[in-house]
């Protein structure tokens, strides 16, 4: 689909013997931009009988990995009871706060409820801002550990094909290696509270398949347990794995329509500050506390193999990596929460904080949507446009930067439209041509989609002028050194090399620093 092309698209009836004929929609996009209200208003529209195609209702899927969990609205701004309009919604409020939720556990549950939608002749909304989720969902065999969701103890159905390299990586293990990849720990320690336990981690994941463990940080340590219990179910190497998936093209698993939600940052911004201070007047600060007592009782949290009870007055280091810690705001008023004293100063900063956070946020789900999405798409709608003629995921863009009468004629009439369209498998509109900004955020420049050249272009490198712990090296995603070395933090670093502090916006243990910092 080029940049100049007018035509208009025509929906293919199935493009492969492995994609499901069954329609699906995807609404996507950013915190902040509608996506919830945009997928309430398709599912009453369907609700209505059509002439032009079957189908009859809708469901809508949450896609938002903050929002699968029971209460918590504010803070994981789920869509109020009264505003979902009687549309029924699934996998939202189904796990504990505590709880763990992984990409492949989400995605067979929501293959599940696409699955029953679609046997009640009714279609399947899916829509959330967690679009590594999302791309996992609509391109199978791209997550390995999907092959066994959430039970790693389950029996395989057959012994699993042994391969050569994992043989000779694993011979090549000393004994006290090899006794640890046998004997792999149920959960991943904490970085901060067990450094050596982590780079032991590493360091096992180096040993046998280096091309992936240069992808990983030594402090990403989930990541890294996981690629060892990849090598492990499979008896292969997670990186013959991602060459495997490499060689194919990447089907869907539905005929699908994408929406993507979009709004001009400049605009966006101060409509995530102004959501930031109606959520504190909403009671964001007693949903913070009740989960700061949830982690007090959760040794997950922290890594920690039971509660801390060796002091009356102490407090748990949470992971805010894990589930629900991860919902911005936990962290940001996490030292104005513990104050003895707490002043109007620490509060002001908690909430700036939490603004930020949001806007860095939503930056990267418009990087990852631009970066990762898109190129998987536009991939998958190549070959299939070379094989039928048509896209086999139709995108569309719409510009959801201005509200009121802007929304109906921007993004609901045209939604609406589009869907009715592609339910009926009629023509649909070239989606370059719905505004200027869609052209030109569609039209992305060219990125690998291959995921061995992806994995190679994002391993990582140690930075030595931002190292000043050896055993704590800086680490950098390769993708992003250009970026690191013109930072704020390097530039410091470079210029005061012998001075033992750094700047306070600098992560601690070691992290390349965030997109704000290269652009200070």
């Amino acid at each position: 689909m080029g940049a100049s092309s007018s035509l208009l698209l025509r929906t293919p009836n199935a493009a492969s013997k492995a994609m499901s004929p069954r329609p699906l929609v995807v609404v996507c996009g950013t915190t902040g931009v509608g996506k919830s209200k945009l997928a309430v208003e398709l599912a009453l529209a369907l609700s209505r009988e059509s002439d032009r195609h079957s189908y009859r209702g809708a469901r809508i899927i949450n896609a938002d990995s903050m929002q699968v969990y029971v209460g918590m609205d504010i803070i994981t701004n789920k869509v109020p009871v009264e505003e979902r309009c009687g549309v029924e919604h699934l996998l939202m409020d189904y796990k504990k706060p505590g709880e763990q939720l992984t990409g492949p556990e989400w995605i067979k549950d929501a293959i599940e409820a696409i699955e029953e939608t679609h046997e009640r002749n009714q279609v399947p909304i899916v829509v959330g801002g967690t679009s590594y989720w999302i791309q996992h969902l609509l391109f199978p065999e791209r997550m390995a550990s999907l092959e066994e969701p959430g039970d790693r103890h389950a029996q395989p159905k057959g012994p699993p094909a042994v391969s050569e390299s994992f043989v000779n990586a694993l011979a090549a293990l000393p004994p006290e290696l090899l006794s640890f990849f046998n004997n792999l720990p149920e959960q991943a320690p904490s970085a901060d509270e067990d450094p050596l336990a982590a780079h032991r981690l590493h360091d096992l994941l180096m040993s046998l398949d280096p091309l992936v463990a240069q992808r990983w940080h030594w402090r990403d340590t989930r990541k890294v347990l996981t690629n060892l219990r990849i090598i492990q179910g499979h008896r292969r190497l997670a990186s013959e794995l991602i060459k495997e998936q490499s060689q194919t093209t990447p089907i869907p698993r539905y005929r699908t329509l994408c929406f993507w939600l979009y709004a001009k940052p400049e605009v966006l911004k101060p409509r995530l500050d102004k959501r930031v201070e109606q959520m504190i007047q909403q009671g964001l600060l007693n949903e913070i506390q009740t989960l700061r007592a949830i982690a007090s009782q959760q040794p997950e949290a922290s890594g920690r193999s039971s509660p801390d009870t060796s002091s009356s007055n102490s407090e748990p280091r949470v992971d805010y990596t894990l589930g629900i810690y991860q919902a911005i705001g936990y962290k940001e008023f996490h030292d104005y929460l513990s104050s003895p004293d707490r002043s109007d100063a620490e509060f002001r900063a908690a909430v700036e904080q939490m603004k930020i956070g949001t806007r860095r946020y939503a930056k990267r789900q418009v990087a990852w949507i631009r970066n990762k999405l898109l190129p998987a798409i536009n991939a998958a709608n190549v070959a299939s446009q070379a094989d039928t003629g048509a896209p086999v995921v139709p995108t569309y863009l719409l510009n959801a930067t201005e509200l009121g009468d802007a929304w109906k004629t921007n993004v609901h009439d045209v939604a609406e439209s589009i869907t009715t369209s592609f339910l009926a498998g009629d023509t649909l509109p070239d989606p370059l041509t719905l505004s200027d900004t869609a052209s030109e955020l569609l039209s992305v420049r060219e990125r690998p989609t291959d995921p061995v050249a992806v994995l190679q272009a994002h391993q990582r490198r140690v930075c030595e002028v931002c190292t000043t712990d050896p055993s704590n090296p800086f680490m950098v995603d390769g993708g992003l050194w250009e970026t690191h070395i013109r930072s704020r933090n390097h530039r410091y670093m470079t210029g005061k090399g012998q001075n033992r502090h750094r700047l306070p916006s600098v992560d601690s243990g070691g992290r390349e620093p965030r997109e704000s910092d290269a652009n200070s």
